[in-house]
Formats: structure tokens, sequence, C-alpha cells
């Protein structure tokens, strides 16, 4: 075979309707992928925030006591 036979070929197998058919399936396809993936991905979740830790009263007293004391005697 020649080289302008493969080339008129090759035309007429990529010009055939089955091709471009599963061509355009193709494209379709990966297209329905694509926005069911966008539509579908979820949002992130928020970071978690840092808590507040907040002492009880009596810690928070026997703390002022000890704060309070420094360990001298009068």
């Amino acid at each position: 075979m020649s080289g302008s036979e493969i080339r008129s070929l090759l035309v007429q197998v990529i010009t055939s309707w089955q091709v471009i058919a599963v061509t355009l399936a193709v494209v379709l396809y990966i297209a329905l992928l694509n926005y069911v993936t966008k539509t579908r991905r979820r949002k992130p979740p928020p970071p978690p925030k840092p808590m507040k830790i907040k002492p009880n009263k009596e810690e928070a007293a026997e703390e002022q006591d000890d704060d309070n004391d420094l360990g001298l005697e009068d």
C-alpha cells in the first residue's frame, strides 16, 4: 500500500458513522460524569473551633488561695 492509499483508508475510517457515533457517545458520557461529580461534591466541614476550658468554681477558688499564699510565712 502506498501513502496515498493509507491516507484515503484512514479518512474513510475516521469519517465513518460508527466512529463518529462512538466518539460522540464517549464525549457525552465524560461530560455527564463531570457534571455529576461537580454537583455531588460535598463542601468540606468547617474546622473545629477551639474549646474554651472553664474551670469549676471550686477549682478557681483553690487556685486563688494558692496564688495569694505564695508559700511565705508571716
